[in-house]
């Protein structure tokens, strides 16, 4: 890869998995290695990248209204299923933990054969686009990065189950609210934090989403709040 190829921004997909956020909220997190190029030993929410398969991925469900029209502002709509996609796929490579409807499904792409493999599709309507933020100049790596919220009784597999997680993330673990800002996370995850905190009760999308966006001028705090998709 070359250096060009690695400060290119990338789309890339988060899911933040709040559990009991009625009595006693705790959000799914895990830790990046030490040899990590982005965000190294830091404790962050599962996600990762677009692959090109996840543009192709049928999913079981769509995103809702108005998770959709906002994250169609400046990545257009046809992005909106990849992320989507991302999201579910990352969460599941990172955790083992499948949001999916029950599907046979024989012509998955070789990214999501293990996923299919679980007897699922993916399902998105669960998915609440809640924050982006775009990572500023100079790092290793940048991407252009879209959290999605969802609760635990979503998910189709057991919470406390991570056999079926790869080795990208360690010492996964559900951490609670009131604990989390006594661990190592990065700036931006901190930020995130705060904002599911002030909503941790509210199921309902936000009035509008955050955007913490950094270009090569200047770092902004931009509001997303949605048009109607054109057809």
């Amino acid at each position: 890869m070359t250096d060009i190829d690695k400060t290119q921004v990338r789309n890339a997909a988060t899911v933040i998995v709040l559990r009991d956020r009625f009595t006693s909220p705790r959000i799914l997190m895990g830790q990046r290695g030490a040899k990590a190029a982005f965000m190294p030993n830091k404790f962050v929410f599962p996600g990762g990248a677009v692959d090109a398969g996840d543009h192709t991925v049928p999913l079981a469900s769509p995103l809702t209204s108005p998770n959709d029209v906002r994250l169609a502002e400046d990545g257009g709509a046809q992005l909106v299923p990849a992320l989507a996609a991302a999201a579910i796929r990352e969460l599941f490579e990172e955790t083992g933990q499948i949001l999916g409807q029950s599907s046979t499904w024989h012509d998955a792409p070789p990214d999501w054969s293990h996923f299919a493999a679980t007897g699922h599709r993916p399902h998105a309507a669960p998915l609440q686009f809640v924050f982006r933020a775009l990572t500023p100049p100079g790092r290793p790596r940048r991407f252009d990065a879209r959290f999605f919220l969802i609760d635990a009784d979503d998910l189709a597999s057991e919470p406390d189950d991570f056999s079926r997680a790869s080795d990208e993330l360690s010492h996964l673990q559900w951490v609670s609210l009131e604990d989390v800002r006594g661990i190592d996370m990065p700036f931006i995850t901190e930020v995130v934090l705060a904002e599911i905190a002030a909503r941790v009760t509210d199921r309902t999308p936000p009035d509008s989403v955050p955007y913490f966006k950094n270009n090569d001028e200047e770092s902004l705090f931009l509001r997303l709040r949605g048009h109607p998709l054109q057809d």
